[in-house]
């Protein structure tokens, strides 16, 4: 699988609440991964402290991390504490219309948004040191892993508002609209495979009182967009001190062309390649 006419890979989003085994579910993927001949290449992009667990899949059945894998972990600043400070002081200061209409002179300093682009221009692999490339140029015997959605639109919203104590509804649409265009590059026209991580938040119907479990992102309005964008959107699911899939819960949006339509699935990235893989070759 490694021609520009190849079947383009999946596009995954795996999501469900902390501890649902999002993460540790990754080390399926770069296994059967290197199980190929030859082995894919499985870059891992960790906007959040995901790595050590991923890392602890193999730590765990005492085993080596495969070579095939690569990480880059993007890692941001914390807010200064003199910026939290001059926010405090706006708070008590300002009203609301006047905190909306503040600006963080400042949050050019620490614009993780902006940083973990850079890193998708030219993936750097913490591990070896290398350098990957541009991951435009990438094809589909590649597979990009990010973890996770959910600090992807936190970095997003912090490039428009930096240490600013609260959003107006203006900052909210250009966090939104950069963050929905990335989602759109890396899910549409885009060869390698991609999986993605993410949490969710819970919405109650005002009508019927049911409550609905959405991608969790930045705020409420962009949720219903995110799983149309992907060929998979996979439910998460502890149950006690078992981890399974789930892609026929009726209170989240779920989608698949690969996996059954059930609620325990083995969390495996395998039976989604091999399907993968077995129509790419027809």
């Amino acid at each position: 699988m490694s021609s520009d006419t190849d079947l383009y890979g999946p596009k995954i989003l795996l999501i469900g609440a902390s501890g649902a085994g999002k993460t540790y579910a990754l080390g399926t993927l770069v296994d059967w991964a290197a199980k190929q001949t030859p082995p894919i290449s499985v870059r891992a992009l960790f906007v959040e402290s995901g790595l050590e667990t991923l890392l602890g899949y193999w730590a765990d059945r005492d085993r080596k991390v495969p070579d095939n894998l690569a990480y880059h972990v993007v890692k941001s600043k914390a807010v200064p504490l003199a910026s939290l400070i001059e926010a405090a002081k706006k708070v008590g200061m300002l009203s609301y219309e006047g905190l909306t209409k503040s600006v963080d002179p400042n949050r050019s300093e620490n614009n993780p948004y902006e940083a973990l682009l850079m890193a998708l221009a030219n993936f750097p692999d913490d591990r070896t040191g290398k350098k990957l490339g541009n991951i435009g140029e990438w094809k589909s015997d590649t597979i990009l892993a990010v973890d996770s959605l959910s600090e992807l639109a936190w970095s997003a919203m912090k490039m428009v508002i930096g240490s600013k104590p609260t959003a107006s509804p203006s900052d909210y649409g250009v966090a939104q609209n950069n963050l929905i265009n990335l989602l759109r590059y890396l899910t549409q026209g885009f060869p390698p495979t991609v999986v993605m991580t993410a949490h969710i938040q819970r919405q109650t119907d005002e009508v019927t009182g049911t409550t609905k479990l959405m991608t969790k992102a930045i705020g409420k309005a962009m949720a219903d967009d995110i799983p149309q964008l992907f060929s998979e959107t996979i439910g998460a699911v502890r149950d006690g001190g078992a981890w399974w899939w789930d892609t026929q819960n009726p209170n989240l949006d779920t989608k698949t062309r690969y996996l059954p339509i059930a609620a325990k699935i083995k969390p495996d990235f395998a039976q989604i390649m091999d399907k993968w893989k077995k129509r790419g070759a027809a």
